[in-house]
């Protein structure tokens, strides 16, 4: 299988059809766009009939081989298009994948949609199977440090020039909502004089479309990036969110970091620390960062404060439950706020 990047699909599409699409990634948009061009492509090529399928835990693949199988009285192609969240078919699904492969009709073109896949993924019988007969477009998420380049890559796909201090403010703004992002350029569109965006126009323009969520305020403290995670923490608050499920994500992350620094203290291996405390593997670098700059006392005195923002949220402590979380998120994130002795002073109130 050809793996394509998602900006050599376009080209690749206008040299021909290959019978089998694999679209993988997290990002919901950038696999949208990768699969409405595949089937523009494909609907120019007659395949005008299109079997869509959500492969979940219950799904009978036999389904698939009998599309394939089956004539149409409306169109002599058809396209038998794939959902499957999870990545993993099973061995039922793996086994049909696989027998469907072994001889794919040029009438049909099976588009396989699923979030990312692990390299053992792709090492298996079926993936590698669909391998020999089609295409993998392969999308990566778009970092922090990388999203400015992408912002200012779409802004001149849609005819625009901007200056490199506007991208940076709707960098900001956006905070990885690909969506919002393309959503302000075609509001820009329409506003820039000359096509061309300045600060001014910008700043103007462009709401704040920042996704907040209580996984990534706890992630941005993790990672040191107090301005970040207060931003984001007056987010939660703006939006309604409740003081209860901000706390809940800031405390499971602290409880993790307590029993890894409990368990490395041992002469445990980290990465071992960090699998046994429920710490994914993706996220163990924010957790290593953290525990690099947090002593064990630092971490059970964030404990401390968490349980007592707890207590003030259920009204068994006067204290203003967004300021403490505040706080503590300052304090998750390296910045102390407060004299530990007058820290310990505050929870006894």
């Amino acid at each position: 299988m050809a793996k394509l990047r998602p900006e050599q699909l376009g080209a690749a599409l206008s040299k021909g059809l290959t019978p089998i699409y694999i679209v993988t990634g997290e990002e919901p948009l950038l696999i949208q766009e990768s699969c409405d061009a595949i089937r523009a492509a494909a609907r120019k090529a007659g395949f005008v009939e299109r079997d869509l399928y959500h492969a979940d835990n219950h799904f009978e693949w036999s389904q698939i081989l009998a599309s394939a199988n089956s004539m149409s009285l409306f169109a002599d192609k058809k396209i038998i298009e794939v959902r499957l969240p999870s990545g993993k078919p099973g061995d039922k699904g793996g086994k049909v994948l696989q027998e469907y492969a072994a001889s794919p009709s040029s009438d049909n073109l099976l588009l396989l949609i699923t979030e990312k896949v692990d390299g053992a993924t792709q090492k298996s019988k079926w993936f590698t199977a669909l391998e020999n007969h089609g295409v993998h477009i392969q999308h990566w998420p778009i970092t922090t440090e990388n999203l400015p380049h992408w912002i200012g890559a779409r802004l001149k796909q849609a005819g625009l020039q901007a200056e490199s201090n506007a991208i940076d403010l709707l960098a900001s703004r956006i905070e990885g909502n690909l969506l919002a992002a393309v959503q302000e350029i075609e509001k820009l569109k329409l506003l820039a004089p000359g096509n061309v965006v300045n600060m001014e126009l910008m700043a103007s323009v462009v709401a704040d479309s920042a996704r907040y969520d209580v996984f990534g305020l706890s992630d941005k403290a993790l990672h040191g990036d107090a301005r970040a995670a207060v931003k984001t923490l007056h987010g939660l608050k703006a939006e309604g969110t409740e003081a209860i499920a901000v706390l809940w994500a800031l405390t499971r992350d602290i409880r993790s970091l307590v029993q890894i620094s409990q368990m490395t203290s041992q002469g445990k291996n980290f990465d071992w620390a960090a699998k046994q405390a429920g710490v994914w593997d993706k996220k163990q670098p924010l957790f290593r960062s953290a525990l690099q700059r947090l002593k064990p006392a630092q971490l059970q005195q964030l404990l401390r404060k968490a349980n007592g923002i707890d207590k003030a949220v259920k009204g068994m402590r006067d204290a203003e439950p967004w300021d403490e979380l505040l706080d503590l998120t300052l304090n998750l994130a390296g910045v102390q706020s407060l004299h530990p002795a007058n820290e310990k002073l505050s929870l006894r109130i």
